[in-house]
């Protein structure tokens, strides 16, 4: 067998490949063995005919065929390893040339993963972010606890803005209630914004049993398009008013809001949290910072065909967001001015995916530089987390068995092994922000 190379780019190479008599001999054996198994010859069982009985009964383009395929495969599989090309995908087969029984000549092209060269690592300049909290920050927290441990009563007062009121109301176009403008026994906190601008205000100043309507206007640019400008009018009853007695910031608060003596160690504690809270954010910035230094000094081809992949991941995880916030596609292009979704997709999801590409390729190689491995006890300790987040979830477990779960959980925990690494060679904590 003889094997040229030519790189037609540094992510596609071409492969010219020449298969002598004996390399088609042995194809021919294997061809024969397995179209062996599907022929039927009176006087043998299927599957059970030898392969020199066989022969007499097997249509010779069909073993043409089968001979060619086997022998492309085998060839190919053995150039790329003797010329250490990683593949990214199947190559497309171009046959040249072919000579039954002599040669056969055929170029294969492929996309393949290309050499990373390595910037200086160990000398980056992003460092974390110093941390700091203010009293401030820590008053707030304390503001929102002592919103969250006040007590509700009724009051017989006039309703004034964040008391939360239960009202009843029905809304009218020209003398007819419209789809939506009914409630009963519905909940409104005042000031929420929750109705129509002016419908809230209106109830302020009113109490307990008391009914009365509230002429409004929808704005012009209400999604409903049958309302939007329209004059209409709510008769609104009134059923109760209820505020918030917010509790003194003291000791005693402290003791309601946990294991704590007085309100010097709540607000010690508050402040150990927030510290926590921005350290762990200040670690995963560092990270991103130190991989994005890495990849503009480094060279770092991009194929294609990962980068594809990485978009159609970035597309499928971002129109699951979507769905959870209750928003779409259409809603988002025309909140950020994208015309359509070719442009959303060259501007803002291509720079992503090319970007996550460089950066697992580029930890891919550093890792391997670096020789960050994992034991098999670490990969039992990391699937046995995995398995406890599934627990409740059978058919999930079930994926944690198979080799391929196995080995991309070894590899994530490769890539966070290597990530810490390169934190501790550039001055910063290890295991900064790491999280399972």
């Amino acid at each position: 067998m003889k094997t040229t190379v030519k790189n037609l780019s540094e992510t596609k190479v071409q492969v010219t490949i020449s298969v002598g008599a004996s390399e088609l001999a042995d194809a021919e054996k294997v061809a024969l063995v397995k179209l062996s198994n599907t022929v039927k010859v009176p006087g043998f069982r299927k599957g059970k005919v030898p392969a020199s009985v066989a022969a007499k009964h097997i249509d010779p383009q069909a073993l043409q065929e089968q001979l060619m395929d086997d022998a492309i495969s085998k060839a190919v599989a053995e150039s790329f390893i003797a010329e250490k090309i990683q593949a990214l995908e199947r190559p497309t087969v171009d046959i040249k040339k072919y000579v039954p029984g002599d040669m056969l000549e055929f170029v294969a092209e492929v996309e393949v993963l290309p050499a990373v060269k390595l910037g200086d690592y160990k000398k980056l300049t992003a460092k974390a972010a110093k941390v700091a909290v203010s009293a401030k920050e820590v008053d707030e927290v304390l503001e929102r606890m002592r919103t969250g441990l006040a007590e509700k009563k009724d009051v017989t007062r006039a309703a004034k803005n964040d008391d939360e009121t239960l009202i009843d109301f029905v809304g009218k176009k020209d003398g007819v209630a419209f789809d939506g403008g009914t409630g009963t026994d519905y909940t409104l906190k005042l000031g929420s914004n929750q109705f129509i601008p002016g419908f809230e205000e209106a109830i302020v100043g009113h109490k307990a049993g008391e009914e009365f309507d509230i002429d409004l206007s929808f704005p012009d640019d209400y999604h409903a398009k049958d309302l939007a400008g329209e004059k209409v009018i709510f008769t609104v009853t009134l059923k109760k008013v209820t505020a918030a007695e917010l509790p003194e910031i003291d000791d005693e608060l402290a003791k309601k809001a946990g294991p704590f003596e007085n309100l010097a160690e709540l607000k010690d504690d508050i402040k150990r949290e927030i510290t926590a809270q921005k350290e762990k954010e200040s670690g995963e910035k560092l990270r991103d910072d130190l991989i994005s230094e890495l990849i503009e000094k480094s060279t770092v081809p991009v194929p294609e065909l990962l980068v594809q992949d990485q978009m159609r991941s970035i597309e499928q995880d971002f129109a699951q967001n979507l769905t959870y916030r209750g928003l779409d596609i259409d809603t988002y292009l025309t909140a950020n001015g994208f015309p359509n979704e070719e442009e959303w997709r060259e501007k803002e999801v291509k720079p992503a995916a090319e970007r996550r590409t460089q950066a697992s390729m580029i930890l891919a190689e550093l890792s391997k530089v670096e020789k960050v491995t994992a034991t098999d006890e670490e990969i039992d300790e990391h699937v046995a987390i995995h398995r406890q987040q599934y627990e409740k979830n059978p058919e999930t477990l079930k994926q944690f068995d198979t080799p391929e779960v196995r080995r991309d959980i070894g590899n994530h925990y490769i890539t966070e092994k290597t990530i810490e690494r390169l934190v501790e060679l550039n001055g910063g904590a290890a295991a900064t922000g790491h999280s399972h």
